[in-house]
């Protein structure tokens, strides 16, 4: 999948003032990766995301008991 031509190119920031660039707009795994969504609708998300210009995802240890991180780290 690529980013659909009529998407706005994604804006990027400054993480603080680490002299990374990271996507304005993140992807979460809160309560959807490892839980509520199987394998293959997180990489299909993930992917979508990343094509669009999304280079910040958002995990934790805490989300879904660590399955999140686990699945989005595949």
């Amino acid at each position: 999948m690529s980013k659909p031509d009529d998407l706005p190119a994604m804006e990027y920031r400054f993480l603080g003032r680490s002299g990374l660039q990271v996507s304005a707009i993140s992807l979460g795994g809160w309560l959807t990766y490892g839980g509520h969504v199987d394998k293959e609708g997180t990489f299909k998300c993930m992917k979508a995301a990343y094509d669009c210009g999304v280079n910040f995802f958002d995990t934790a240890e805490g989300y879904a008991e660590g399955e999140s991180e686990k699945v989005m780290g595949r």
